[in-house]
C-alpha cells in the first residue's frame, strides 16, 4: 500500500533517531516514517564486536527502549531498502514495490563496507563486519564450521574490534593492514604501537605493509589460506574484510542531488534540493577542526546532525555547529581517545608527554586545541575535548595539558570555573562512548 507523509525518514540509526525526536520536539502530529533496509530497531552498531564476543544480547543493543517508536507515533518500515528516489515528484520506491511521498526528506543511510578486488573473494567464510546481520552470520558460521584461525584484513578501528571479538572467541587471529601501522587514521605512530603492543600480548599476529592478493579455498568452496602480496601464506579458515567503508550515496546521486565524497550539506543539514537533508555517515559536514566540510561518521556527530536537520524540518531553524573526528576504544585492556588532527600539520604544534601507562598529545594550531590523543589513562580526556570545542587559547598551559596528573586544577580559574566545570562532565561521557572512527560506517 503506498502511504504519504509530511516527514521521512531513511535510515534507523543515531542519525535518524535524533531527527526524529527533534521533530517530535516541535511537531507532535505530523506524519513520519522511518524505512531502514535493516530488519531491526535501531541499535548501536559499535556494539557488534561485543554481540559476537558473546557479552550482549539485541536488547541490549538498542539505541532506544522498547516501544520508541509507537510512543513517538512514528511509521517503521523495517527490512524495506529503498531502490530510488524522485525529488521533483517527492516520492520513494521501495524495492517491494511500494511509494512513500514525502513533504521533508531526510537521508541518513549510512555507508558501506569496502570489499576489494581480491581472487577468491567468494569462497565461503569470508565476511564483512559492519551491521548486526554480519555479526550474527559470523557466529553461525563459527558454530557450523571447524575454525581455529581468521584472517582479518585491515587494521582499522573496524578490524581491531573484529580481532577483539574473534580472541574472546578462542580464535588465532592475523591483521593484514596495507598501510605501515594499524589505527594509522585515528592514531600516532606513538599511541598505534601501543595498541599493536597490546593486541600482540593477546596473541594478535600483525602484518602491516602487505595486502591480500587471492583468498585459497578447499575445493573452490571453503576458505583455506590467504596469499600476500610478498606471496607469503597464511593458513586460515574464516576471513573478514575491514578495510573502511564508502558513504551510501548512491540513492542522492541517481535523484541529482550533489554528491562529493558524499552528500554535501550547508549547516542546516541541507543539501542541494529543498527540503531534502542528509545527515550522519553519508553526509559531508562541516568539521570545526579542519573549518570545511569533510566526512566525520561517528555517533556524536551524525546524532546532532540528525537534531538539527529535524529541527529545521519541522519549521525550527537550527545550525550544525560542526564536528570532528572522535573515536574512543577500549581494546585488549588498552583506553585510547583521540580527536581532531592526529598529528601535526603545516602551521601546527604537537606537545606529548608519557610515563608509566600514559601517552598524552595534543595539538595545537594558533595557541588553540585541534588534536589529541589520550592513551592509557583518558579520565580526563574530556577537559581537553571541551578545551578543544569552545577554541580555548591554551598557549599559557599547554605543557600542563600532557602532563600524568592533569585536571581541572591545572587551569586558569578564570577558564575552568565559568566554562569547564559542568560542561567538562558531560563532555567526558559523550567522548568515551564513541567507539566509531573516521573510517566507520556505525552512525547513519
Amino acid at each position: 500500500m503506498d502511504k504519504s507523509v509530511k516527514y521521512l525518514i531513511i535510515g534507523n540509526s543515531a542519525g535518524g533517531i535524533g531527527a526524529a525526536e527533534a521533530i517530535r520536539q516541535v511537531d507532535s502530529q505530523g506524519s513520519l516514517a522511518i524505512v531502514s533496509d535493516e530488519p531491526y530497531p535501531a541499535y548501536s552498531r559499535p556494539m557488534i564486536s561485543d554481540y559476537l564476543a558473546g557479552k550482549c544480547t539485541l536488547e541490549k543493543m538498542l539505541f532506544r527502549p522498547a516501544g520508541f517508536y509507537e510512543s513517538n507515533n512514528i511509521i517503521t518500515l523495517f527490512d524495506s531498502p529503498v531502490q530510488r528516489l524522485d525529488v521533483s515528484g517527492r516520492i520513494a520506491q521501495l524495492r517491494s514495490g511500494e511509494q512513500i511521498s514525502w513533504e521533508k526528506l531526510l537521508l541518513a543511510t549510512g555507508g558501506s563496507p569496502i570489499v576489494p578486488r581480491i581472487k577468491g573473494k567468494r569462497s565461503k567464510g569470508i565476511f564483512t563486519f559492519t551491521t548486526l546481520d554480519d555479526a550474527r552470520k559470523i557466529d553461525q558460521y563459527l558454530k557450523n564450521n571447524q575454525v581455529s584461525e581468521v584472517v582479518v584484513i585491515g587494521g582499522g578501528l573496524i578490524g581491531v574490534s573484529a580481532a577483539e571479538a574473534l580472541v574472546k572467541r578462542g580464535l588465532k587471529v592475523t591483521i593484514v593492514e596495507m598501510k605501515d601501522r594499524i589505527l594509522n587514521v585515528m592514531l600516532d605512530s606513538e599511541a598505534s604501537a601501543l595498541e599493536a603492543g597490546a593486541l600482540t600480548r593477546a596473541g594478535v599476529n600483525i602484518r602491516t605493509g602487505r595486502t591480500v592478493e587471492e583468498v585459497n579455498s578447499y575445493a573452490g568452496e571453503t576458505v583455506a589460506s590467504v596469499t600476500l602480496d610478498n606471496s607469503g601464506v597464511i593458513p586460515c579458515e574464516m576471513v573478514i574484510v575491514a578495510i573502511g567503508v564508502r558513504p551510501r550515496a548512491e540513492l542522492a546521486a541517481g535523484a541529482g542531488i550533489q554528491v562529493d565524497r558524499g552528500i554535501v550539506v550547508d549547516r542546516r543539514m541541507a543539501t542541494s534540493i529543498p527540503e531534502v537533508y542528509a545527515c550522519g555517515d553519508v553526509a559531508e559536514a562541516y568539521d570545526f577542526v579542519y573549518r570545511q566540510r569533510r566526512l566525520t561518521p561517528i555517533w556524536p556527530n551524525a546524532y546532532q546532525g540528525g537534531m538539527v536537520a529535524g529541527a529545521n524540518m519541522a519549521g525550527k531553524p537550527a545550525e550544525y555547529q560542526g564536528g570532528t573526528a572522535m573515536n574512543s576504544l577500549k581494546y585488549f585492556g588498552l583506553d585510547i581517545l583521540s580527536a581532531g588532527m592526529p598529528d601535526a600539520v603545516d602551521g601546527c604544534e604537537a606537545i606529548s608527554g608519557a610515563g608509566d601507562g600514559y601517552y598524552h598529545k595534543v595539538v595545537l594550531r594558533d595557541g588553540v586545541v585541534v588534536g589529541m590523543i589520550f592513551a592509557g589513562n583518558i579520565e580526563k580526556a574530556g577537559i581537553v575535548y571541551s578545551l578543544m570545542r569552545k577554541g580555548v587559547r591554551v598557549e599559557r598551559f599547554k605543557q600542563a595539558l600532557v602532563a600524568a596528573d592533569f585536571g581541572l586544577a591545572s587551569l586558569p580559574g578564570e577558564i575552568w570555573r565559568p566554562r569547564l566545570e559542568r560542561p567538562a562532565v558531560g563532555v567526558v561521557s559523550a567522548v568515551t562512548a564513541v567507539e566509531a572512527p573516521e573510517e566507520f560506517e556505525g552512525a547513519d
